[in-house]
């Protein structure tokens, strides 16, 4: 089956044309969530990774 190049690009801007795309709002506040997500996630491994460390130093007596 073969599909010429012309009616390839007019179906990709018919079903372009069908995509909901969301709005200003959205977008930010998707974006705001995913930054303060990412940012807990890293606040959380931090504490988590201290601790470890505290404990391996005191386990095996090394660091200050």
């Amino acid at each position: 089956m073969s599909v010429s190049p012309a009616k390839f690009v007019q179906d990709v801007r018919a079903e372009a044309g069908k995509v909901t795309w969301p709005t200003r709002r959205a977008t930010l506040v998707t974006t705001g969530a995913v930054l303060a997500m990412a940012a807990m996630t890293s606040v959380f491994f931090f504490v988590v990774d201290q601790i470890i460390g505290l404990g391996v130093r005191e386990l095996f007596g090394l660091g200050g």
